[in-house]
């Protein structure tokens, strides 16, 4: 008699497929993950809490470890967990370790200032095409600088976690020509001169306005329907978690003809980013609009940008901003290039700001003279400056080189009006830290304006730490 083993093969096969069907049913163990935010060559924040935060499965042990320290929670039961590690006030080629039902470590991580730039295409500017940039990308290779490249992505909503177009990189010859330039110049003066490593996070887009990056509850009018708050979230409330020691903003081109309201747009803008940070006043230095357009030869000025600008400057009364004045940055021959190729300058000058006030150089003269007050006396008006330094003068630069004095010549671009409210181009004499400024058609003048013009083509006042004094306007009209 034969023995049949058909139906026990049948009956293995279906016990196969059941347990195939019942496993791929069944939900798979989420690893445990980190925002993107954290990959190797990352920097921290030195002097701040080590935050890290990420995903796992609900109720999962995770624990991190750090420089000899590992601290452990549990994920809630939405799967996300939080902790923090003590502060480092320094570190290099640190790695991190996430341990849950996975392992995640991260390599090659140094402690030090971590600064957020952010605006519009002119900080977006990679490092490439920039006057002067050829060297300086040869000599590139520094490894206490690091950044980070964000995504342009827009949100109605905003966003757990950033989406990243590169991960943390190490500045070198081959990574340095994609870096933002005013960041890479702002970074590189800054660790060259203090030795502290310096990241940069590079979240920015070109020609948007700022009500987009503007957190929502403090958002002014949107700069286009559908897009209140739209950068903001899904491009810096990610990173929000992330401590950083300050924020780099070149941005005002999309919204050049404002003038008061971008003031409000601004403090919305740096309130906004500082209570969701929850870091304090944290530094915030921007970059004053460049020359833009021809040069026109009219006296009354306020055209173009020449209101924005003012907002810019009017900013500068929140508490821990700087502004770097960049109006003699541009040659006359590209002035029509709302893209100025001289970088470098501006990095430098918003380092400025940061040296003095957040590395201890006190001494530093942070920006070209401002506008403090105009006093009239018979046919003359007295301007009274801030940041004169070790006094006014008139110069001239060319390219990247520094300011040279130009004794002998006249003050460029400085006119004056009496009550009547008719302006005349007028003649200016430097007296100790002020300048007298008369005109024989202005008997009793009443106000004076200095490059208050969408192109000042040709404004020479200096402080003699060659930084250009910023475009005024004493009346209000």
């Amino acid at each position: 008699m034969k023995t049949s083993h058909a139906a026990p093969c049948r009956h293995k096969a279906c016990l196969i497929l059941l347990v195939s069907a019942l496993a791929s049913a069944m939900p798979a163990a989420a690893e445990v993950r980190l925002p993107k935010i954290f990959t190797d060559n990352m920097m921290l924040q030195r002097d701040q809490p080590v935050r890290v935060w990420g995903w796992a499965d609900a109720g999962e042990a995770v624990s991190v470890a750090l420089k000899g320290t590992t601290v452990a929670t549990k994920a809630d039961d939405k799967g996300q967990w939080a902790l923090e590690l003590p502060a480092l006030k320094d570190g290099e080629n640190l790695e991190l370790t996430v341990q849950a039902g996975n392992s995640l470590t991260l390599k090659n991580i140094v402690v030090g200032d971590i600064w957020i730039c952010s605006g519009q295409s002119n900080m977006e500017m990679a490092l490439r095409p920039c006057l002067g940039a050829a060297d300086d990308i040869k000599a590139a290779d520094l490894p206490k600088i690091r950044q980070i490249k964000i995504k342009k992505v827009k949100s109605g909503q905003p966003e757990a976690d950033a989406q990243t177009a590169t991960p943390w990189q190490v500045c070198s010859p081959q990574t340095a020509p994609a870096m933002t330039a005013v960041g890479f110049y702002f970074a590189r003066e800054i660790q060259q001169k203090t030795g502290v490593p310096i990241g940069i996070i590079d979240s920015n887009w070109g020609g948007t306005r700022i009500e987009p990056w503007t957190p929502g509850e403090e958002s002014a009018t949107p700069g286009a329907k559908g897009e209140r708050s739209a950068l903001y979230n899904a491009m810096i409330h990610p990173l929000e978690r992330f401590p950083i020691k300050g924020a780099l903003w070149y941005q005002g081109e999309a919204n050049g003809g404002e003038g008061d309201t971008y003031y409000e747009k601004m403090r919305a803008l740096i309130g906004g980013w500082r209570k969701q940070w929850a870091l304090g006043d944290f530094p915030f230095y921007y970059v004053q609009l460049a020359n833009f357009q021809a040069p026109l030869a009219d006296p009354v000025g306020g055209n173009g940008w020449a209101k924005l600008r003012e907002a810019q400057t009017k900013a500068l009364t929140i508490p821990n901003t700087g502004m770097a004045v960049i109006i003699d940055t541009v040659p006359l021959g590209q002035s029509g290039n709302i893209h100025p190729v001289n970088k470098f300058d501006v990095g430098q000058r918003l380092a400025r700001w940061a040296l003095a006030r957040d590395y201890g150089q006190k001494d530093l003269v942070v920006s070209g003279p401002l506008f403090k007050a105009l006093k009239l006396d018979g046919n003359k008006a007295r301007v009274e400056f801030e940041h004169t330094g070790a006094g006014l003068m008139l110069g001239k630069k060319e390219g990247r080189g520094p300011v040279a004095e130009t004794k002998g010549e006249k003050l460029n671009r400085i006119a004056i009006a009496g009550a009547d409210k008719k302006w005349f181009w007028a003649e200016a004499v430097i007296e100790g830290n002020t300048l007298v400024v008369s005109s024989p058609e202005v008997k009793e003048p009443v106000a004076v304006r200095y490059a208050f013009e969408m192109n000042p083509d040709g404004a020479n006042l200096y402080n003699r730490e060659g930084l250009p004094a910023g475009p005024f306007r004493t009346d209000a009209w």
